[in-house]
């Protein structure tokens, strides 16, 4: 069974390989991002209070992000294993996360900070039906509309420059810790995340003997 935790810088493509490895494995990767809107979705007391906190504008602390994971964590769908897509993101969600999980490996995808901004800057969604595309590597096939259903794109707000600059600082303060606290436990591998797609995903699949 595996138990695998992916981190990465944003714009690092850690999601696109957590996916590629749930199809590879057939066990679900899980984001925080998806596991708040599934409770807010489903109006769950955890979900409850992550609204109240997002619609206040406060980010959600570890406390309620900690256990909104564990209730995710004993569904039916993750008892053959699970992929953990940018969680723990901080040291008291590692040292929780230890508690509770026994994870397999730590997959650190690993960009150049130039590299993760070009990535980041080149992202853009559509007003309609919120589809993503990337000018770099999934660009529409008519410029500034969606594929799938002629919406105008646009450029999020997280990726103009100074988001971005602000996203990968906080990165930096906060994954060292993490990266040292699995180094010390065995189980970290790096990825260097920064040739294309395939080229990260045969990696990843060479250094977990896939």
């Amino acid at each position: 069974m595996y138990k695998i935790v992916i981190l990465g810088p944003p714009g690092s493509g850690k999601g696109t390989q957590a996916k590629l490895l749930s199809q590879e494995l057939n066990i679900p990767a899980i984001s925080t991002g998806k596991i708040f809107r599934t409770a807010m979705k489903n109006d769950t007391e955890l979900g409850k209070q992550v609204r109240e906190r997002m619609d206040a504008g406060n980010l959600i602390d570890d406390d309620l992000t900690n256990k909104i994971v564990k209730e995710r964590l004993v569904e039916p769908d993750v008892a053959n294993g699970y992929i953990l897509d940018g969680y723990p993101r901080t040291s008291g969600q590692v040292v929780f996360l230890d508690k509770l999980a026994d994870i397999s490996f730590v997959l650190n995808i690993d960009s150049n900070d130039d590299v993760i901004t070009k990535r980041m800057a080149a992202r853009r969604m559509c007003k309609e039906c919120g589809a993503n595309f990337n000018i770099l590597f999934k660009p529409s096939k008519v410029e500034g509309v969606c594929d799938k259903c002629n919406g105008e794109l646009y450029m999020r707000s997280d990726a103009k420059p100074e988001a971005i600059k602000e996203r990968i600082s906080t990165y930096h303060g906060l994954i060292n810790p993490i990266l040292d606290f699995y180094s010390k436990k065995g189980i970290l591998i790096n990825i260097n995340g920064e040739p294309s797609i395939e080229d990260v995903w045969r990696e990843v699949k060479d250094k977990l003997s896939l």
